[in-house]
């Protein structure tokens, strides 16, 4: 009797530890996305619309925006495929700061796009490596990154200064 009794515990005990880590208890962690937001099929990030303005011209794109520490840190790891205009979108509005980026377990080379307060471009990383610990900086202060795939802002006419809307 003594030792069913401890199955059963054991069995809650464990029930309750998988239902913790799954994937539903660390969505609670996450902002909640307005109503009306679309979401990625992949990573469940809010998707909103980037206006970016160059010498030639305007081009929208689609941006996942990873907003949470988690959300920035897992970025675009493990994705093997990403639209020509879509990209992703590192907000760090509240403290913007010269930043680093690395490519480590992410499988598409990425063009790495630095964006100043005023939401100017500062600078590109382009064509970062798959798989590299390399890190990839602003030049200075910036409030956030877009990426997107690989060689898309030479392609887009990309360049320090242009204007980024969202």
């Amino acid at each position: 009797m003594k030792m069913k009794i401890i199955r059963c515990f054991s069995a809650a005990v464990l029930a309750l530890s998988i239902a913790a880590c799954s994937p539903q208890a660390a969505e609670a962690d996450r902002p909640a996305a307005p109503a009306s937001a679309a979401t990625h099929p992949v990573s469940g990030l809010e998707i909103i619309p980037i206006t970016i303005t160059t010498a030639r011209g305007t081009r929208t794109i689609r941006a996942e925006v990873a907003r949470t520490p988690a959300e920035q840190a897992r970025g675009l790891m493990f994705r093997t495929e990403m639209g020509s205009d879509e990209g992703m979108l590192f907000p760090y509005e509240d403290d913007p700061h010269v930043l680093g980026f690395w490519m480590r377990n992410t499988v598409l080379p990425l063009d790495i796009i630095f964006i100043t307060p005023d939401r100017r471009v500062l600078n590109i990383g382009a064509n970062a490596v798959p798989y590299s610990e390399a890190s990839v900086r602003s030049t200075g202060v910036a409030a956030a990154v877009l990426e997107l795939n690989g060689g898309r802002a030479a392609e887009l006419g990309i360049a320090p200064g242009d204007k980024l809307d969202w």
